[in-house]
């Protein structure tokens, strides 16, 4: 078990994961047909294998911004939340995208993004702590102002994402805002806009309750954030 839930064993497997993905998904694109026929409507057309390619790639970068983090401003992740980080992109892309989660299971992408949510906003205390501890900063800010801060944080991140998937389904030709079915067929009207605007809610509901538990963590001193949080280490040599 202590083998298996080990942070190195896990981020080397989902990185094996992605990269084995990405050669699977370059073969797919190119014997993939650019339309679906008409007999068979629910084939993957190069376009889907497209935003697998580009889901891999972005996991497996991804992957490796721990370490980068690390090496050039000494953050360093623990161990729980690296775990769970990793088993996140793998829920996300893998199972996501490249098995079809998103479409098989209809609450898979809610409940990655009120997770991603909840993640950021913990993250955004985390950053908040950092500027505290900094010997630089001579303030100290209210409890108040900290859980508004990560909740915005959260949520301003989850906008930049669906940014990014507006932009990358205009320039591709991808579905990553769910704007059409599995098989190809648009939505209209306010159905098409439905997927977009549930991640932007749920991210909300994430980030809030992470901000809800941080202040009251932060009133009674209580300290929960904490075992989660970016811790700033001194690197050996």
């Amino acid at each position: 078990m202590k083998k298996i839930f080990n942070v190195r064993f896990i981020m080397r497997f989902v990185l094996a994961t992605f990269i084995l993905s990405t050669a699977y998904v370059i073969v797919r694109i190119i014997l993939a047909p650019a339309v679906a026929p008409p007999s068979d409507i629910m084939i993957r057309v190069k376009s889907d294998y497209t935003l697998m390619l580009l889901q891999c790639v972005v996991g497996v970068a991804a992957l490796f911004l721990p370490h980068i983090l690390y090496k050039r401003a000494g953050l360093a992740m623990p161990a729980a939340m690296l775990i769970a980080y990793a088993l996140f992109l793998y829920c996300a892309i893998f199972h996501g995208e490249v098995r079809s989660f998103y479409y098989v299971f209809p609450h898979w992408d809610t409940i990655l993004h009120t997770f991603s949510g909840a993640a950021l906003g913990a993250l955004g205390f985390s950053l908040i702590s950092l500027l505290n501890g900094s010997e630089s900063v001579t303030f100290r800010l209210s409890p108040v102002f900290v859980a508004i801060f990560a909740f915005c944080f959260a949520v301003s991140l989850g906008v930049i994402w669906e940014i990014y998937e507006f932009t990358m389904d205009y320039i591709l030709g991808t579905n990553m805002q769910k704007f059409a079915l599995e098989s190809g067929e648009p939505l209209i009207g306010q159905e098409a806009l439905a997927d977009t605007m549930k991640d932007l809610i749920v991210d909300a509901i994430g980030a809030l309750a992470v901000a809800v538990i941080g202040f009251i963590s932060m009133k009674s001193r209580a300290g929960w954030l904490e075992r989660v949080q970016l811790k700033r280490e001194k690197q050996e040599g």
